[in-house]
């Protein structure tokens, strides 16, 4: 390991990797600032350049900059204006854009951008030390584990949800999965629920929806109820640093979440996005009841938790890539395309055969998290200055990176016509005090787990991997404990009022 060490810092540090490390790191946080372009679109774009370096360190030092440049920058647009281009940072943007709403712009950036920093060291760190024996790990989830799993997340939903609105959160989450089957299913290649529709053979994309739930609203809003919106001292940027208090608070967040986000980042087919719904989900479960009331109005444990584990997750989705050569997520897909154009074969016998390829890598992650630091901190004043642009200028501009957004993730028109149907019934159902984020978790995830609950089926012929499979049942049992025990406190909340009062 030393001498791999040793090896990885000599090919990271030459002059031309530690370049590609910075422009990396530029392009990916320039790139996910825009909602709708996340890194998928601009590894995909970026692939001819790298491949045209011939070196393969070189080429993939470029590509890994780009990915977790594109997620620590990916919180910038959710924070600001509640627009989440990229689905690893959705969860930011629950206490985020409220703490930037309340004129703490500049302290939620701070916050995001430190809790980025410790998530993405901690996981290099991580990956570094663990990698070899996770990958076998890695080997043990099927897909009866990975359906199992995305039962896990879902049966967290309680965590999306006000106080008394579990109801209505598992409606939306119901709502959620009902949309994630529009279009070919997992066990048919057939369009299901199309109305006849030949752009809606691919479903609804995630862009448009996740820009008609939280971006459009905002903007309507700032419209229909102009002085509710207006109140939020937006004009001065303060509070950019964070105090002892604050820090101290979000210290054992980012140390668990580091760790979590990590591990399921390792899970192929896991990756960001259900690290950071997780993280959020646990941090305020385990958060005690005063403190759960704060999440989703702008609690700074609740933006550190998914900015942590995101960007731990994307760490860890490195482990499956190089060690099994099984990518862990639609990014990792189009990074294990360029590995093989540069001849490159990622496996177990990568660390033995290219060891200044694998060692390179996570030597720039290290790099590469400090660049991200050094960059984004000295700019926050800059970029939340974005929120004292005057009301009836900012509406255009969040309507015109919503609509971009939309049209750039499907590259057609009926994706407008979907942005405006869906944006105004979440306006109406966020007047009728519904909460939007459960549908977008149920969308998301319901598609994974219907593809992976289909494989399974085939491979054990009915649902007997349930019991079959040890993992997947554990799982199971975790997520029927994490349904119940929101209503077991509720009860238990009951009925010591009750006790309190009969006192009386």
């Amino acid at each position: 390991m030393i001498e791999g060490l040793l090896i990885g810092l000599q090919t990271a540090f030459s002059l031309q990797n530690l370049l590609m490390v910075i422009g990396g790191c530029l392009i990916g946080t320039f790139i996910g600032m825009l909602p709708g372009l996340g890194p998928m679109s601009i590894i995909a774009i970026m692939i001819p350049v790298a491949i045209s370096m011939g070196d393969p360190s070189a080429a993939l030092i470029l590509l890994a900059g780009v990915y977790y440049g594109a997620i620590f920058g990916g919180s910038t647009s959710s924070i600001l204006l509640n627009a989440p281009g990229v689905a690893g940072t959705v969860a930011s943007s629950f206490d985020g854009y409220p703490m930037a709403r309340q004129g703490k712009a500049g302290k939620a950036l701070t916050i995001a951008a430190i809790a980025s920093f410790m998530g993405g060291t901690i996981g290099a760190i991580l990956l570094m030390v663990f990698a070899p024996a996770l990958s076998s790990v890695a080997l043990l989830f099927h897909s009866a584990e990975y359906f199992a799993l995305m039962v896990v997340g879902l049966s967290a939903i309680a965590a999306f949800a006000g106080s008394g609105q579990v109801a209505k959160a598992l409606m939306m989450t119901v709502l959620g999965l009902i949309m994630a089957t529009v279009g070919e299913g997992a066990l048919f290649n057939l369009p299901r629920f199309t109305m006849g529709i030949m752009d809606l053979q691919s479903g609804f994309g995630f862009i448009t929806l996740a820009m008609a739930m939280f971006a459009l609203p905002e903007a309507l809003f700032l419209v229909l109820k102009p002085r509710e919106m207006g109140d939020s001292g937006e004009g001065e940027i303060k509070d950019l640093r964070i105090n002892a208090q604050e820090a101290k608070a979000i210290a054992p967040v980012i140390g668990r979440q580091s760790l979590q986000g990590f591990f399921i980042g390792v899970l192929p087919g896991a990756g960001a996005t259900i690290a950071s719904f997780l993280g959020y989900a646990v941090e305020r479960n385990i958060a005690p009841r005063e403190e759960q009331e704060q999440f989703g109005k702008g609690s700074i444990k609740g933006l550190a938790a998914p900015e942590t584990a995101n960007n731990a997750a994307c760490t860890g989705s490195f482990v499956p890539l190089l060690t099994l050569g099984i990518p862990g997520s639609g990014t990792t897909a189009i990074l294990l395309g360029a590995l093989i154009a540069l001849n490159v074969t990622p496996g177990p016998r990568l660390m033995l055969d290219e060891p200044q390829i694998f060692w390179a890598v996570i030597m720039s992650m290290f790099i590469g998290n400090l660049v991200l630091l050094i960059l984004n901190l000295p700019l926050i004043p800059y970029i939340a200055k974005v929120l004292s642009i005057p009301r009836n200028y900012l509406i255009p501009f969040i309507l015109f990176f919503t609509m971009m957004g939309a049209y750039i993730g499907q590259n057609n028109a009926t994706e407008l016509l979907l942005l405006v149907g869906f944006g105004v019934c979440a306006t109406a159902l966020k007047f009728a005090n519904y909460p939007l984020a459960p549908l977008l978790i149920g969308f998301i995830l319901g598609g994974m787990m219907e593809d992976n609950f289909a494989r399974s089926m085939q491979l054990y012929d009915g649902i007997a991997f349930i019991w079959e499979r040890p993992m997947t049942l554990a799982l199971l049992v975790i997520a029927a404990i994490l349904i119940v025990l929101p209503s077991f406190r509720a009860h238990r909340a009951r009925k010591r009022s009750m006790e309190v009062a009969d006192g009386d």
